[in-house]
């Protein structure tokens, strides 16, 4: 019989923040408010959250819940964020000032996929209502965690009886010296020439304002907030240098060449485009731009209604990094590959390694690693070439190229240990580490914990959600990891991430005892990863399962072609599934498929 799934908890701080008076605002002025409440979020709200390393849980019409790992960084993000507010309301005209409330707590919260719930959540919105406008109540458990430790005071407001909550909770409102938490707001000048300070080799790109193409001018909040949200969700991958909103947005309401902006920004890409309403409707537009070249590297259109203008402008920003990522990943592969080999940097050597291994033969994959270990060399700091070597030893493993069991264990913990000492910021690599060790260590806990801080990163990373699929995949949560996949198919509908994708998508399903929709979903990967294991693993124990003996066979075959040392014994040594249910299924179906004891 199995059991139910294990409820999963984890301590965290969670501030709630809400708009005071948000519905006399909309009431008054409806585009007007939205177009303040973007700016803020973008501005204010949102930088600071990310500085002190929190994640967004949810957008609540006007408001938003936000979990971070320290009740430290926790308030300092909720007073940063108020400082900011209080000094650019100080000058506004009283009818369109915002104001906000914030509430936070530290406590044990449920985890279901990327949402939390309980007490600890309730505690913190509680908390947030009896705030003051502009103001901050923390809970007895964060006034014990920061004392001393932040630039603040505490005024004690004894027990209070919360809505819906049990037991009365000891707040605290927190006093700051504006002085103390000033936050410095760059102005709008003259672009100057903006380049990455740390790794001059990155692809840098400019996000230009897009064009109001609508009749309607109030619609110039939208077009800004799709900029906006891009330069936010590109800033997060750490092996792209995004030019800062205050010089890109220089350009608004100019005419000006891809390339001339391009020269004076000093970036290698620009994205440009525009945004058009009609009705309840709205297009947007876009075109990715060498800059260096004037080549268009990529052209789309995006449609929706406005009915939910956030949730729109969030999905149009998903399509929009899922899209033009893999299009500035090509073309840095083809400018690394027309460089002398005595000339490349750590960013280079990388893209060249990463050209070798997704090759997947034994040669590439030597020739990769020996690359990834000289941009090491070059720059030990630079976190991308220690994630994506833990994939050659993945590779290693599922292919059976002279894999050593405790060496290469070994190298990959030594691996993790270092993206963990220089790229906790580094999406890409801590889930690639990730992947890493659930398949190579069978470290089941320790993968979920490096797969779920890289999505918390990077929620518009495509490889980071595959490989959170995968980690549950290998971790015995099929539906789990169903939904995960799922949405890293959203992002990167096409190219070789989606049919990785699909790979693990039919494997669920063979978990799930779904043997045809299995064999269904392995048909594309057999098709166009035709060097990758996996897929045919997959359809052939699909296949087997669901009694198509001849296609079985058939993907056998390919199987034992690019890992001739597989058999029934040793399977679990090459695919090391945490539930025994799971192995089973795939053990017997590839002994239906045919494979030898």
């Amino acid at each position: 019989m199995i059991g139910l799934p294990r409820e999963r908890r984890r301590l965290a701080a969670i501030v709630a923040a809400d708009a005071v008076g948000y519905s006399r605002l909309m009431g008054h002025d409806e585009s007007g408010t939205l177009a303040r409440l973007r700016e803020h979020r973008t501005l204010r709200f949102d930088p600071a959250v990310a500085r002190h390393g929190g994640r967004l849980v949810k957008l609540t019409g006007d408001g938003a819940l936000v979990e971070f790992g320290s009740a430290v960084d926790a308030l300092a993000a909720a007073i940063e964020f108020q400082q900011a507010m209080s000094e650019i309301n100080r000058d506004q005209p009283e009818d369109i000032v915002i104001q906000f409330r914030i509430g936070v707590h530290l406590g044990d919260l449920i985890v279901d996929g990327d949402d939390l719930y309980g007490e600890g959540v309730n505690i913190a919105a509680r908390l947030e209502a009896e705030a003051p406008a502009g103001g901050i109540l923390i809970s007895r458990t964060v006034h014990e965690a920061v004392e001393g430790r932040l630039q603040a005071m505490f005024d004690g407001l004894g027990n209070l009886s919360l809505k819906n909550i049990k037991r009365p909770v000891q707040a605290h409102r927190v006093i700051w010296q504006p002085s103390d938490w000033a936050v410095p707001v760059a102005p709008a000048t003259k672009p100057a020439v903006a380049r990455p300070s740390l790794q001059q080799s990155l692809p840098s790109i400019a996000i230009l304002p897009f064009k109001n193409m609508s009749d309607d001018s109030g619609q110039e909040y939208f077009a800004d907030g799709i900029v906006d949200d891009l330069i936010t969700a590109l800033s997060r991958f750490k092996s792209l240098f995004v030019v800062a909103r205050s010089a890109s947005f220089t350009y608004k309401g100019k005419t000006v060449a891809p390339q001339q902006a391009g020269q004076e920004l000093g970036v290698r890409y620009v994205l440009e485009g525009s945004v058009r309403k009609a009705g309840d409707r709205v297009r947007i537009s876009g075109q990715l731009i060498d800059a260096e070249t004037g080549a268009h590297l990529w052209a789309d259109r995006f449609d929706g209604p406005l009915k939910d203008v956030f949730d729109l402008q969030d999905r149009i920003t998903t399509s929009v990094v899922g899209a033009i990522v893999p299009k500035l990943a090509q073309a840095e592969f083809e400018r690394a590959r027309r460089k002398k080999f005595e000339s490349l940097d750590a960013y280079d050597c990388t893209l060249r390694a990463l050209a070798l291994s997704q090759q997947l033969s034994k040669e590439s994959n030597a020739q990769a690693l020996g690359l990834y270990d000289r941009a090491i060399q070059l720059d030990p700091e630079f976190s991308p070439p220690y994630g994506h070597a833990v994939r050659c030893y993945v590779n290693m493993k599922l292919h059976g190229w002279g894999f050593d069991k405790h060496l290469h264990e070994a190298e990959v913990r030594r691996l993790a240990g270092r993206v963990l000492a220089v790229g906790l910021d580094d999406a890409v690599a801590l889930s690639t580490v990730a992947f890493g060790l659930v398949s190579v260590c069978r470290e089941f806990d320790a993968s979920i914990d490096y797969a779920e801080r890289a999505t918390t990163i990077n929620p518009n990373l495509a490889i980071a959600w595959s490989n959170r699929g995968a980690v549950s995949l290998f971790c015995g949560a099929p539906d789990a990891a169903l939904e995960q996949l799922t949405r890293a198919s959203r992002i990167s509908p096409v190219g070789v991430d989606f049919y990785t994708v699909q790979a693990y998508v039919a494997l669920a399903h063979l978990f799930r005892g779904e043997f045809d929709k299995a064999a269904e979903c392995a048909r594309d990967p057999c098709l166009y990863l035709t060097a990758w294991p996996t897929g045919y693993m997959a359809s052939a124990a699909g296949h087997g399962l669901a009694g198509n003996a001849v296609d079985a066979r058939r993907s056998l075959r390919r199987l034992c072609r690019l890992n001739p040392a597989l058999r029934l014994s040793n399977l679990g040594d090459f695919f090391g599934l945490h539930r025994a249910e799971d192995l089973d299924k795939l053990t017997e179906g590839l002994r239906l498929a045919g494979l030898e004891e």
